[in-house]
């Protein structure tokens, strides 16, 4: 009997969909269809409603279960559609015993949980157990595996509901990271991405309270065959001193970092409540360069946030190229029920999609300079499926010969089409 998962969202989602796949398979749940949502914008719970109510009518006879950060947040929402037969909480979809009795409710109308097992994220304060023994982790080909190192979040940006689907701050110890990703070098995974949902808090919840540096140090270290080691996300202003200087040092720890920047007005990160400023990212950014000069840095920037005016947005813009920002993830401002900047000023939405367009056209005029200013150039790249490959700095590259996935090889920079880079 089938069982899916269609996971929404960020990277964490992709990585769970493997574990709640075998936690409900293990429990016997037959004929279901998890929908692992995101929060993150009301469009991302819009979508997955839709997609509740596509799959339902698609298969009346097929279960409908939800989890996820939407799940954990708005958990009477979900339980309230007919088409649901369960919800489960984030904790809860990593349970081996959520999931009897959730297999016992659905097919024999037994135990005694409510349609809704949502618990208190907040409460929550270890990891779960299945990112300890290694089997979260998400592959792509045989290329790169990520690592789930930490999740959950101390800090409360006024826009991020994030939070509260997530719970506080949780780390890996740093031994079980060693042995997970020692484990998947000696597999012939030729990168390795350490990710979190503040990956720079990393092991303040730990003895001794090491630093993501140390972390990032140790694995090097200690693994000298682990080939190269990426960082997902980071808050720059979290960046501890030996993360700075691996990123300066270690060659194999790769010159890409994407930053959780926001904003580019000093009064619009206040009211973010974000713990940098302005100057700061302008700062960092040119300091990482200095000290790692093919450095290639990617951001979220949130377009249309309450109270931001033309000059506040423009200088969103500016930050682009003050930074020397080459990826951009743009986020239309989304009021999130909840957080605090729902209750602000909101700006139009017709003006919030304006704004946005404008700073992705302005991020594609940033990513095709960064992609001319490849031309010529020798790049060691990892291969990926369908002919496409990534240097060190995460740029795509078509290649001109196939690759398997997972093989390194050098290449020439003939040109780019406007949004790769192509292999001569």
């Amino acid at each position: 009997m089938t069982l899916d998962v269609v996971s929404f969202g960020c990277r964490l989602n992709a990585l769970d969909a493997a574990t709640v796949k075998a936690l409900a398979r293990d429990a016997g749940v037959e004929r279901a269809v998890v929908v692992n949502t995101c929060a993150v914008t009301s469009e991302a719970v819009s979508q997955a409603r839709q997609t509740i109510r596509r799959l339902k009518r698609e298969d009346p006879a097929r279960r409908i279960l939800v989890t996820g950060c939407a799940a954990q947040t708005r958990p009477a929402d979900f339980a309230a559609m007919a088409e649901v037969d369960r919800v489960l909480g984030n904790e809860e979809k990593l349970s081996p015993a959520a999931w009897q009795a959730t297999r016992a409710a659905l097919d024999f109308g037994l135990g005694d949980s409510p349609k809704a097992l949502v618990g208190d994220i907040m409460s929550v304060r270890e990891m779960a157990p299945h990112l300890l023994d290694g089997a979260g982790e998400s592959v792509e080909g045989h290329s790169r595996a990520f690592v789930q190192v930490q999740t959950g979040c101390d800090h409360r940006c006024t826009f991020c509901i994030i939070p509260y689907g997530r719970g506080n701050s949780r780390s890996v110890p740093m031994g079980a990271v060693v042995e997970r990703v020692r484990a998947l070098t000696e597999q012939g995974f030729g990168e390795v991405v350490l990710t979190g949902v503040d990956l720079t808090s990393y092991g303040a919840d730990l003895p001794g309270a090491p630093r993501l540096g140390a972390l990032v140090r140790t694995l090097l270290r200690h693994i000298p065959d682990l080939p190269r080691l990426r960082l997902s996300s980071i808050d720059s202003i979290e960046a501890d001193g030996d993360l700075i200087r691996a990123l300066a040092e270690e060659e194999r720890l790769m010159p890409h970092l994407h930053l959780s920047l926001q904003a580019g007005d000093d009064l619009i990160l206040k009211r973010m409540k974000r713990r940098h400023l302005r100057a700061d990212a302008i700062r960092f950014c040119g300091e990482m360069r200095r000290l790692r000069p093919d450095m290639v840095f990617g951001a979220d920037l949130i377009a249309g946030f309450p109270t931001e005016t033309e000059t506040q947005f423009r200088a969103s813009l500016d930050l682009v190229d003050e930074c020397g920002l080459t990826h951009l993830h743009v986020f239309p401002y989304s009021p999130r029920p909840g957080t605090p900047a729902a209750r602000m000023p909101q700006v139009a939405g017709p003006l919030i999609r304006e704004r946005a367009a404008r700073l992705r056209a302005k991020g594609a005029d940033a990513l095709r300079r960064h992609l001319a200013g490849e031309i010529g150039t020798l790049r060691d790249v990892l291969a990926e499926r369908g002919g496409i490959a990534r240097t060190p700095g995460f740029t795509p590259v078509r290649l001109a010969r196939p690759l398997a996935p997972g093989a390194r090889a050098i290449v020439r920079i003939a040109g780019h089409d406007g949004t790769r880079l192509l292999a001569a």
